[in-house]
């Protein structure tokens, strides 16, 4: 594998598992905690457009949880990414992107096939 860019948060289980599972296979990645540094409107609006909003917004987050019911609901593309911007914990992790490929949420297997092909 060559380089890779991992985003998530230092704190989280399933970005934790991504990069020990990353680290066993020698892959080269730099990791990015979207809380210490969030991403840009730009970089976001890549990953939207590319995975869809409803697939980058993390629901089941206790972020999420924790909006009042004004932030919660009517959600389009816009406001879900001007709230992910505001709340960088919003956004599902992790996300791998590289090597022509961008992966959202840990599942090993998955991963594995991705990258053999």
């Amino acid at each position: 594998m060559t380089s890779l860019a991992l985003y998530g948060l230092k704190s989280c289980d399933t970005t934790r598992a991504a990069r020990k599972w990353l680290d066993a296979r020698g892959a080269a990645y730099v990791f990015r905690d979207v809380r210490e540094e969030p991403l840009d409107r730009a970089t976001l609006e890549r990953f939207v457009r590319a995975l869809g909003w409803e697939r980058v917004l993390n629901r089941k987050s206790t972020t999420f949880r924790a909006l009042d019911e004004a932030d919660q609901s009517g959600l389009d593309e816009a406001k879900a990414t001007s709230l992910m911007l505001a709340h960088p914990a919003l956004m599902k992790r992790p996300l791998l992107e590289g090597e022509g490929k961008l992966l959202i949420g840990f599942d090993a297997k998955r991963w594995a096939e991705a990258f053999e092909r």
